[in-house]
């Protein structure tokens, strides 16, 4: 009973998504320019903005996890996977959230520290030379690659400092939502036929 216990709140922490709720009482979504992220609010509301939802984001999968660890830690993994899904798929928004990134962040803050931190500072330090040489090329973002390389440096430092549980959890319901949006951007091109 506690894994599912666990299981619900944390989906619905999780659905409860920063971005879109800020957009709402802005009076407009974000979902109709940009994904509710971090990312997409700093592009539409600027760096203040921004860090709120980062923040707020944060907290709820650092909330999740604290949540599992006083009912049933073993199931710190499974608050992990579930409030991630939630901000991808928030039952609030037509299951259509952010990308998962700021929720994994806060659920391993509390789950796993030194994990997180490692894994961050590698992620950081991949940006600048991305930018400086690839980015123009491959046209993708700067945070998903960052996050893509970090992942196996984060497999690493969870098998050594813990939370490889969590870490992969996240990860998964993250990798899920990655493939979901490639492949909703691409069903806009084949209706127009462009490549």
């Amino acid at each position: 009973m506690p894994a599912l216990l666990i299981a619900v709140l944390s989906y619905l922490l999780g659905s409860l998504v920063a971005g879109i709720l800020y957009s709402l009482a802005r009076g407009e979504d974000i979902r109709a320019k940009d994904l509710p992220g971090g990312s997409g609010t700093f592009r539409q509301y600027g760096r203040s903005a921004a860090i709120l939802v980062t923040l707020l984001d944060a907290a709820k999968g650092a909330a999740a996890v604290a949540l599992a660890h006083s009912l049933a830690p073993q199931y710190t993994w499974l608050a992990t996977l579930m409030v991630v899904l939630g901000h991808c798929y928030p039952v609030f928004f037509r299951f259509r959230g952010g990308g998962g990134i700021a929720p994994l962040l806060g659920a391993m803050l509390v789950a796993a520290p030194l994990t997180l931190l490692g894994t961050l500072a590698f992620g950081l330090a991949v940006i600048p030379p991305y930018k400086a040489t690839l980015q123009s090329r491959l046209k993708l973002n700067a945070v998903p690659f960052a996050t893509a390389l970090s992942m196996p440096v984060g497999v690493l430092l969870g098998l050594h400092f813990g939370g490889l549980p969590e870490f992969l959890a996240g990860g998964l319901a993250m990798g899920v939502r990655a493939i979901h949006l490639l492949l909703t951007e691409a069903k806009p091109d084949q209706k127009t036929g462009s490549a």
